[in-house]
């Protein structure tokens, strides 16, 4: 047995065998207040023999003769599917001359030569195994005699004249003949003394078959098969007997009774033979039963009197009949609860004025409570036909006005308490529209307005929208919405069509429409375009009783085409003034011939209608009454819901006047509950659209009709509808609720499909409440929201989605009808697991120093788990926003701040920072934060700049891009070219003289001169200067001067220099020198400041 449930559960799939399993079971449920018990229910394992073996000869047949080949398929539970085949297993053709009986045997009515084969193979399917079974091959030989003689029919099933067949009612009825004859007989049906049932009686295998469906005890009688050809006809007589197993005509229902009260159980059902009505109590019979004296049986009824709490108890009705039996429980609830009221308190109601108003008061208490209402706080007991007090406690006010508004208290007692509830109702004024659009015609590439002014309840907010034919508007900027019109710029044909005007509050909606005609401009001023004018000289001829001829003299067209005449007409009995369109006409036709109803008093009038508009109408004709006859048609729209637990509300469309077709218009009201073999009730009402049959069972189906009539007779047989008594509540929750939590914020629901016959009523679907208890990571709990998702149909299971991490939640299951919400099942417990922490609440980074900042932050407000650590990332930034390498820090969960130390001064760095869980980690926030700079060196460093230093330090201005520097540099370059090239003419001038030539001889490979081509200086190197260039001797990118280099000038390298100037006059070069000097405190030096010096002071 399945845990938490009564399912028994027989599985045979890992051994065992069927046969060990088979018998009649039954399921018992029992608790303190008494037992139920199940149907009995038969547990056969099915059966797929094999064919008998059996020795098969040839079958040799003259042709015209009958052949019957017999198929006689082993015996199988549940019976087999036959069916004829060939060897290529195609099925074998069928005909009115060859077919299939209900047996299986294949018959030949006569023989042809085309009959002849050896390959008539009979199968049988055994649909529950899964096998089909294959009987020997059948051979058939047809020779042939000249002449083929006829012969008039012979029946080959059933043999004899009469047979009988009994079937159970509302089974299927099948009756076979099939007849051998030549020509092939044609099969005729026919049932003696009767009509074979309409819509119920169909004909199969070439009308060899007559299938009667539902079939009930009225279709017994005898039905007679007639086969006829040229030569003449046989017959067959079955006498058909419809038995019947047990039926409810009333089950017997739940009965809460409190202490002292009486009841009565009904168990009452039909059958044929009529079935046998017994009792038991709590699965036991009532004979035996432990003795109640409140309780007495009296054949299909027991009859409680003056009941305590010790006879609450389970009682079972068994009625039987050797075709079946039925069984239901039905639980007699002795209970004593005081009133209570479940409509909420202060609910608060609004309706528009002039419109009903209804106000809950859903009860429960056992003896049933009394219901009283009252208005206002010390306000009398309401009473009078203004009001309308429905069982369920609802006060309904049909026509509610502005000084209905105020506190209603619904008070409801038994003889065991007392309790009230208040509602508060507001009536507010309706929605009205003002100043309505008007009809417009417009020429092309004009403009047009449309107004709409509203007039409304101050408390309302009202939505105006506007619609073009009933759609929305086109998607064009030519379309101006305003507040209370709605205007169209350059109009174009396209825009022709109906506008309408909807205003919409949440409680009421109303419109407006107006007709825009877009026209041509005129083409020459003197050609006027005008709607046509109205038609005249209207007269009736040929009046009869469902006919007459209307004619008439066409006004004029004004230019405009008369495209069609529309044809109104008044009823001047039954709707005077109100003018209803007939039909419509060419506008090449001048008369037209007109179908009328029964008793109207008719009045025509005509309508011209060209490409500008429609004209004014004409005047209305003679007025011609027709003959009074039976209504034509019935009421449509008929339904049948009811609006409580025990009553039907019929319901229908009501004919128009003209439809009534004579004085006296009523209604026969009829209705039977379905499947209970029950009289119709019928009731005739006068010109309604409701009746309401009290006492019906809860949700039960209803065939229900509406016929009307008036003095002068019925209208055609209505046909039927199938309709529901009143739902209820339904009775029980969903069981066998489970939770599968699928990730952090995901989870599915599972539950087990209440029965359908308690959900009592139309099942619409089920409701998951479910709500959120505690978060586990923080152990506080909070106001409990609770969620609903609703799953529509028979649906069991659906996903919970937007969980939060790491909480604890609850839910439970409600099945929900028409009339709403049953009971929820128990509250589940799940938990979500931990997911990823939300980013830290805040990152602030304070106390900027040389070396250090302090890193301060806030935990984050979603942890959605327990956190393990925080990570710390960080890199500097340099001026280009190149970043420079990543560094990591792990930080414990516990801490809230940190002093980074060790860091670059007056260097920018940025900073990411997020927080951890054992799942992983969450979102980072990021900052950016700039260690401050050491302003006494940068000082030092720039002194040789007088009066240039201070802003220097604090601003980082690099001076080899200033405009006066690079003058600066230009001049210098200028006047070292001119000093070259005047000792460069007075060399040459000069001539050759001994300690030039020696020097010419001998010259000193350390001094290069200035190359002439590109204007740079050479390269001044040391005999030992071969060392490499120092690292970081550079000028940084972002303009600062780091510490290890910033006193080093060219003064302190000598002339070991190895640099350049840019085209600019910029220094980039690079110095390396002998050896590396400590940093002197400032730049002097001994030798004379070259140009090289001069400029290196200014970088």
């Amino acid at each position: 047995m399945k845990p938490n449930s009564g399912t028994l559960v027989i599985n045979i799939m890992n051994g065992g065998k069927a046969e060990a399993y088979e018998g009649v079971y039954q399921c018992t449920a029992r608790n303190e207040r008494g037992a139920a018990i199940s149907n009995n229910i038969v547990i056969r394992p099915s059966r797929s023999p094999l064919w008998t073996k059996e020795k098969l000869e040839p079958n040799q047949v003259r042709e015209g003769d009958s052949l019957v080949l017999h198929c006689r398929p082993p015996v199988g539970l549940p019976p087999p599917i036959i069916f004829w085949m060939d060897n290529a297993f195609q099925r074998l053709p069928q005909s009115e001359r060859v077919s299939q009986g209900l047996n299986g045997d294949l018959y030949f009515s006569n023989v042809q030569p085309e009959d002849t084969r050896e390959d008539y193979i009979c199968y049988a399917r055994f649909n529950h195994t899964q096998t089909i079974q294959q009987k020997q091959p059948i051979s058939v030989k047809v020779f042939s005699t000249k002449p083929v003689t006829e012969r008039q029919p012979i029946l080959l099933t059933p043999t004899g004249s009469t047979s009988t067949k009994v079937e159970l009612r509302g089974n299927v009825l099948l009756l076979e003949c099939i007849a051998a004859g030549l020509p092939t007989p044609v099969i005729h049906w026919i049932k003696e003394g009767g009509e074979l049932p309409a819509n119920r009686t169909f004909f199969e295998n070439f009308k060899k078959t007559l299938k009667i469906i539902d079939v009930s005890e009225a279709d017994s009688g005898n039905y007679k098969c007639i086969a006829r050809n040229i030569l003449g006809s046989a017959h067959h007589v079955i006498s058909v007997t419809v038995k019947a197993a047990p039926y409810w005509i009333t089950a017997p229902r739940n009965l809460v009774l409190s202490p002292g009260e009486d009841g009565t159980l009904i168990c009452r059902a039909n059958g044929n033979p009529k079935p046998n009505i017994s009792w038991l109590a709590n699965g036991v019979p009532i004979a035996i039963a432990p003795e109640d004296p409140s309780r007495k049986v009296d054949g299909d009824t027991i009859i409680f009197s003056h009941v305590q709490e010790r006879s609450s108890a389970v009682y079972q009705c068994n009625a039987s009949n050797e075709y079946g039996y039925l069984l239901a429980n039905a639980f007699v609830n002795v209970l004593a609860e005081p009133p209570r009221i479940l409509t909420p308190a202060n609910k608060l109601y609004q309706v528009i004025a002039d419109s009903p108003a209804l106000l809950d008061c859903a009860y429960f208490g056992s003896p049933k409570p009394e219901i009283e209402w009252f208005k206002g706080v010390k306000g009398s007991i309401l009473r009078g036909s203004e009001y309308v007090f429905h069982d369920n406690g609802t006060l309904e006010i049909p026509v509610a006005q502005k000084d209905s508004t105020g506190t209603y208290t619904c008070v409801a007692r038994n003889e065991l308490g007392k309790i009230q509830n208040e509602v508060q109702l507001e009536v507010k004024d309706p929605t009205m529209i003002i100043k309505q659009p008007e009809y417009k015609v417009i020429q092309r590439y004009g403009q047009v307005s449309f107004e709409c002014i509203i007039k409304h309840d101050s408390t309302l907010l009202p939505t105006v929208i506007w619609l073009k034919d009933n759609d929305e508007l086109p998607d064009d900027e030519r379309f101006l919405v305003g507040k209370d019109n709605l205007t169209i710029m350059n109009v174009t044909d396209k825009d022709d069509g109906t506008y309408t005007c909807i205003v919409n509050t949440t409680l009421d909606s109303v419109s407006a429409s107006a007709v825009l005609t877009v026209v041509a401009a005129p083409p020459t001023p003197a050609i006027i375009y005008a709607r046509p004018n109205p038609p005249f000289d209207l007269e009736l001829t040929g009046q009869l009783e469902r006919s007459v001829e209307l004619s008439w003299i066409p006004g004029d067209e004004n230019n405009s085409p008369i495209t069609n005449f529309v044809i109104e007409y008044e009823d001047g009995l039954h709707e005077p003034g109100v003018w209803n369109y007939q039909t419509e006409v060419p506008g090449t036709q001048t008369t037209v011939q007109l179908k009328l109803s029964p008793y109207v008093n008719y009045s025509f009038r005509v309508i011209a209608v060209n490409e500008i508009g429609r004209s004014q109408p004409s005047e209305p004709s003679e007025q011609y009454l027709t003959k009074s006859a039976n209504p034509d048609e019935n009421p449509s729209n008929v339904q049948g819901i009811g609006s409580e637990p025990d009553n039907l509300v019929i319901t229908w469309e009501s004919l128009k006047g003209f439809q009534s077709n004579g004085p006296g218009l009523q209604y026969k009201v009829s209705w039977r509950q379905k499947d209970v073999d029950d009289e119709w009730t019928s009731v005739i009402v006068a010109n309604v659209s409701k009746y309401i049959v009290s006492g019906t069972p809860t949700f039960v189906p209803y065939e229900i009709k509406v016929q009307a009539l008036n003095d002068l007779g019925y209208a055609p047989e209505p046909s039927e509808v199938i309709g529901h008594s009143g739902e209820d509540l339904p009775m029980v929750a969903p069981g066998n609720v489970q939770v599968h939590v699928i990730n952090s914020t995901l989870a599915k629901v599972h539950w087990d499909p209440v029965p359908l016959k308690t959900v009592r009523g139309h099942l619409q679907g089920y409701k998951v409440y479910y709500w959120k208890v505690q978060s586990l990571s923080r152990r506080s709990r909070r106001h409990v929201e609770k969620k609903i998702l609703t799953f529509r149909g028979n649906k069991t299971f659906g996903m919970l989605p937007g969980l939060e991490p790491y909480s604890s939640y609850k839910l439970n299951v409600r099945v929900v009808n028409g009339k709403g919400e049953g009971p929820a099942s128990p509250d589940k417990v799940f938990k979500t697991p931990e997911g990823v922490p939300s980013s830290p609440s805040f990152l602030k980074i304070t106390n900027p120093t040389l070396d250090s900042l302090t890193l301060e932050w806030g935990s984050p407000t979603h942890p959605n788990g327990v956190l393990t650590s925080y990570i710390l990332k960080f890199q500097p930034i340099n001026n280009t926003h190149e970043l420079g390498p990543l560094v990591e820090i792990r930080i414990p969960a516990n801490e809230s701040s940190l002093i980074l130390k060790n860091l670059n001064y007056s260097t920018r760095y940025k900073f990411y920072f997020n927080a951890q869980t054992s799942v992983g980690s969450g979102n980072q926030i990021t900052e950016e934060a700039v260690t401050i700079m050491d302003e006494g060196k940068m000082a030092g460093i720039l002194r040789p700049a007088v009066g240039a230093g201070k802003a220097m330090a604090s601003r980082q201005v690099d001076i080899a891009t200033q405009g006066w520097f690079i003058g600066l540099m230009c001049a210098v370059a200028l006047l070292i070219l001119i000093l070259l090239i005047v000792c460069f003419i007075r060399r040459n001038k000069g001539g050759k003289y001994p300690v030039k030539e020696k020097e010419d001889a001998h010259a000193d490979p350390e001094i290069q001169p200035m190359k002439e081509d590109d204007g740079t200086f050479g390269e001044y190197s040391d005999a030992e200067d071969h060392k490499p260039l120092k690292k970081g001797s550079r000028t940084p990118s972002d303009r600062t001067v780091k510490k290890e280099d910033s006193d080093d000038s060219l003064v302190d390298y000598g002339e070991g220099v190895n640099g350049q100037f840019n085209e600019d006059g910029s220094f980039i070069g690079q110095y390396s020198g002998k050896k590396e000097k400590e940093p002197a405190e400032g730049n002097e030096s001994s030798e004379a400041p070259s140009p090289v010096n001069a400029m290196n002071s200014f970088v």
